[in-house]
């Protein structure tokens, strides 16, 4: 019989990096509730926003929670924060794509050097599974941000490799698109210029597209990665896209579109999963698995897992122009983000 998402974490010990995020506070309040966890750490490096967290739900006081102060460029930190803990979800990132542009090495040091200290920290403990999220822009990443978060995917990956016999930490990513309603992104932007009263919303370019999975979607399907992992895979949903411009029409229908141009370091369309990526890639009923190019990086149980899966076409490619989830229809959308 399946292991439950309750049995799976009882009495476990999990670390959620970033934890005062969007995903973190929603993946922490989902434990809290649906897990008999023994703790949920909040690992972040601002106070005040681990002040603000705690208030902004009764969950947030309940005794099996922690708040505790670090930042993941600081190997010593993370090593004291990982003790006792088996569960371990990366969500520090800085994120901003302009900003990685004008800080080029703020962004190196947290997203790249922060997953190399988190790896290193999680082999030297008593870890067992660890799960950091990536982003659409770590494919073909056309700016500094998303050359970051691709390295940080390779650090996942290869940490496989020096876990011994012992098999563990198991080591995977996760990588989706935009998240709905979370902190920054598109829709809280619009509903904010809306409730100013503004007649126009900005928009880049009518065409573009991109790839849309909500906060609860993201916490579940983190959780059954955790569940499945073997070691080394790149976890991919089956998640809608939809037009940018069909997303402000079924949002806001009377306010007109102002066209304000790409800006630089944007694509048009998203890809999630590579052309080059898909002699590695095996499909299954809900997500899609790209397993590591190298034999070395591979865990034994990745064959048999395998064997449930189908590999993709060889000229496959999961972009958000060409996603088979693309939504056309305004009510579509419209329960894609309600």
């Amino acid at each position: 019989m399946e292991e439950s998402v309750g049995d799976f974490f009882t009495g476990s010990s999990v670390l959620i990096t970033g934890g005062t995020g969007s995903f973190g506070q929603a993946f922490a309040k989902y434990l809290l509730k649906q897990t008999d966890v023994a703790r949920v750490i909040i690992f972040s490096r601002d106070e005040w926003k681990q002040w603000q967290m705690r208030h902004s739900d009764p969950i947030f006081t309940h005794p099996n929670i922690r708040f505790f102060l670090g930042d993941v460029r600081d190997l010593s930190r993370l090593k004291l924060a990982l003790k006792d803990v088996q569960f371990v979800v990366h969500a520090a990132a800085l994120k901003q794509v302009p900003a990685a542009e004008y800080n080029p090495t703020e962004f190196i040091n947290t997203n790249v050097t922060g997953a190399m200290n988190l790896t290193a920290a999680a082999l030297e403990s008593d870890v067992r599974h660890v799960i950091a999220l990536s982003t659409d822009k770590a494919v073909n990443p056309l700016n500094l941000y998303g050359a970051t978060k691709l390295c940080s995917d390779k650090l996942f990956i290869a940490a496989n490799s020096y876990v011994g016999k012992q098999s563990f930490p198991r080591f995977s990513v996760v990588r989706y698109g935009n998240v709905l309603g979370s902190r920054g992104s598109l829709i809280p932007l619009w509903t904010a210029q809306a409730q100013q009263g503004a007649s126009q919303l900005p928009i880049t370019d009518m065409t573009m597209t991109r790839f849309w999975i909500s906060l609860q979607q993201a916490v579940e399907f983190v959780v059954m990665a955790l569940k499945q992992q073997t070691g080394g895979e790149i976890f991919v949903p089956k998640s809608p896209s939809v037009k940018i411009s069909d997303l402000a029409q079924a949002l806001f229908p009377s306010l007109e579109l102002e066209v304000t141009g790409i800006r630089p370091g944007e694509k048009l369309h998203e890809v999630l999963i590579s052309q080059d990526d898909a002699r590695n890639t095996y499909e299954f009923d809900t997500h899609y698995r790209i397993i590591p190019p190298y034999p070395y990086q591979r865990t034994p149980e990745i064959t048999r897992v395998l064997e449930q899966a189908q590999r993709v076409a060889s000229d496959f490619s999961l972009c958000s122009d060409n996603n088979p989830r693309l939504l056309h229809s305004i009510q579509e959308i419209r329960e894609l983000i309600s």
